[in-house]
């Protein structure tokens, strides 16, 4: 598998922790399109690239986040929008990503799944958007074809203002 990598160069960081050289991964609605698992790959998989990996996970999950640690040695940390303000939660990613080269974000539900109705409260997205991070989109190939580039544009165009930079296909034939 090969994954693109951005990696945190310090001597480009304006202030902002280098938070657009960062990984985001996320999934798509379908339970099998199995993001936790992809997640644990790709982070084993920048390990033995030598990178130094900070996982995250959007939301209050706690099992992600022990696996995650399991996998890097490092704590993963949670990055809840619903429990604490916009100022505190990028102030924490920058301080955890102080000794990483890279972080994975694992996304929580669906990308534009939250509390409530708005997508722009509480889901995948809008912390992509809030820490200025490249998201990478996990969907469900099995049993589509043409139909899979259709639903991925949906994402594209729900909103523009979101970095889409990649798309994985998971069970696709």
């Amino acid at each position: 598998m090969r994954v693109p990598v951005y990696p945190y160069h310090p001597e480009q960081d304006q202030g902002n922790g280098g938070k657009a050289s960062r990984i985001y991964s996320c999934r798509h609605r379908k339970r099998f399109a199995a993001k936790p698992r992809l997640t644990l790959g790709l982070l084993r998989l920048l390990q033995k690239r030598a990178l130094r990996v900070q996982p995250f996970k959007v939301g209050p999950d706690y099992l992600d986040t022990g696996w995650h640690t399991a996998i890097c040695g490092v704590a993963s940390r949670n990055l809840d929008s619903f429990m604490l303000p916009p100022p505190v939660l990028n102030a924490l990613f920058c301080e955890q990503m102080r000794q990483a080269d890279i972080a994975v974000i694992e996304g929580v539900m669906g990308l534009y799944d939250g509390y409530g109705v708005d997508p722009n409260y509480c889901s995948t997205a809008a912390m992509a958007k809030q820490l200025g991070c490249p998201v990478i989109l996990l969907v469900d190939g099995k049993a589509v074809s043409t139909s899979l580039a259709a639903t991925v544009m949906g994402f594209q165009h729900f909103d523009p203002t979101l970095n889409l930079a990649g798309v994985i296909v998971n069970r696709g034939h």
